[in-house]
């Protein structure tokens, strides 16, 4: 649907109306209001003749009996230059759940309504004040949970998806233009150079978008934090290793095997970086209890699914079987870029366990000092997260690269056969598939490319 359908199907009339705040008690309160009556709305709770635009204006609030609710703070931000694009008014309370909801009662007494989810970013994004990945920046930044989130986040913010959006979305649009006059105006003299501009475009864009799927696919943790998941045999000191992690018992330790039987997730912060700390049921074979077995299993799939994977083994005791199941299962790990740190624990014990077989390892005591292991976690995430590259910040973003960079693909053999229509095919796609990121594409666009780059008004 356009962002023209969008605006009929939405009632632009409508003055709404919401809280901007969390819920709860604090200094203060933001109530937020917007639309064509938001003017003529805050006047009547004010009782004010005029607000001068982006101009606080103290000033006492009304319901509408007219009774006192309390002082605030007015902003007006007098359309088009506001969040939304329309006329739009603060009003900055006193905190506290009272007197935001008789705040707010007032505004919907005399005329609003109640925003829905998202009302007021989506009505920016209609009027074109902000497009889809700022939204969604927006929307994460919210929820962040750590300075790297919040500094990667803050530039797509600024603009920098938009702008590498932009730079695709002219090439794609060049190259459509060229095939559409070219299909069209055959017998016109078209530069001589063309083929050789679009190829180079073609690899520019696909090297791009390699670029930018790999680094966010190594970045990923930054947003919802990377995962660490602890794996090893029963009573090789895995619980004892998260509780010293987290810094209090969440875990229930014991000598009795298989008493972790399911997996466990905390979060913790290491340096600037969150992670979510898997700790896994014990690793062992021949265990007929059912519900073990289940645990075992999820243990195998955390392999799998996480960033960095912290291997224990017992110094106190020989390799065992156990042990070899689980060197086997990290050497078969399908993604061999994973980060595997292997771990001696219970050092401060008898050597028992043949060192040699582990390679690199992190000899500690789990009970004592970790601090070598978060060091080595952090010097890991530090190396994932710095660099100055395109990261995409959700699914939604990742998927329409992934699918403008395979429509990309497709269209090379069509244009060394070619076969220009299917060539334009593939491109259209592709601008489709890249225009998701941020706003839709319009067929207009095409055109004035069309007669921007060609001589065709004769």
């Amino acid at each position: 649907m356009s962002t023209k359908q969008e605006k009929t199907n939405l009632n632009f009339d409508d003055t709404i109306v919401a809280i901007a705040t969390a819920n709860g008690v604090g200094s203060i309160c933001i109530v937020r209001l917007s639309g064509t009556k938001a003017l003529e709305i805050a006047l009547q709770i004010s009782k004010k003749t005029s607000l001068i635009p982006r101009y606080a204006t103290l000033s006492y609030l009304y319901d509408t009996n007219s009774e006192l609710i309390d002082e605030a703070l007015l902003l007006y931000f007098k359309a088009p230059f506001s969040f939304t694009g329309e006329d739009l008014i603060e009003f900055q309370c006193h905190g506290g759940i009272a007197i935001s909801n008789m705040v707010l009662d007032s505004a919907l007494g005399y005329g609003a309504r109640m925003a829905n989810a998202g009302e007021f970013s989506k009505r920016a994004f209609l009027n074109n004040k902000m497009d889809l990945s700022k939204a969604e920046a927006i929307s994460k930044i919210i929820e962040a949970k750590s300075s790297d989130s919040v500094k990667l986040l803050a530039r797509q913010l600024k603009g920098e998806l938009k702008d590498f959006v932009e730079d695709i979305r002219e090439d794609l649009l060049f190259m459509l233009a060229y095939t559409e006059v070219t299909i069209d105006y055959a017998e016109e003299d078209l530069p001589s150079d063309i083929f050789s501009k679009i190829e180079e475009k073609i690899a520019k864009i696909v090297e791009k978008l390699e670029n930018t799927l790999e680094a966010s696919k190594r970045r990923e943790g930054m947003i919802e934090g990377f995962k660490v998941a602890i794996v090893g045999k029963p009573n090789v000191g895995k619980s004892s290793l998260l509780n010293k992690l987290l810094n209090y018992e969440r875990a229930i330790i014991s000598d009795i095997a298989g008493t972790t039987r399911d997996t466990i997730e905390e979060n913790i912060k290491i340096g600037t970086h969150i992670i979510k700390i898997v700790d896994t049921a014990g690793i062992r074979e021949n265990t007929t209890d059912v519900i073990e077995q289940i645990g075992i299993e999820k243990s195998i799939n955390a392999i799998e699914e996480a960033d960095i994977i912290v291997a224990l083994f017992d110094n106190s005791k020989t390799i065992d079987s156990e042990d070899r199941k689980i060197l086997e299962l990290l050497e078969n790990i399908k993604n061999k870029d994973k980060y595997i740190i292997k771990v001696l624990n219970k050092c401060d014990l008898e050597n028992l366990f043949s060192k040699d077989i582990l390679g690199n390892f992190v000899e500690l005591s789990a009970k004592d000092s970790i601090n070598l292991l978060l060091q080595k976690i952090e010097k890991i995430l530090d190396l994932n997260t710095s660099g100055d590259e395109l990261t995409l910040v959700s699914k939604r973003q990742v998927l329409s690269v992934k699918d403008t960079l395979e429509n990309i693909k497709q269209a090379k053999q069509p244009l060394y056969n070619g076969e220009l229509e299917f060539f334009a095919y593939f491109i259209n796609e592709a601008l489709f598939n890249i225009s998701q990121i941020t706003r839709p594409y319009e067929n207009d666009e095409m055109l004035d490319v069309m007669f921007g780059e060609f001589c065709l008004g004769k």
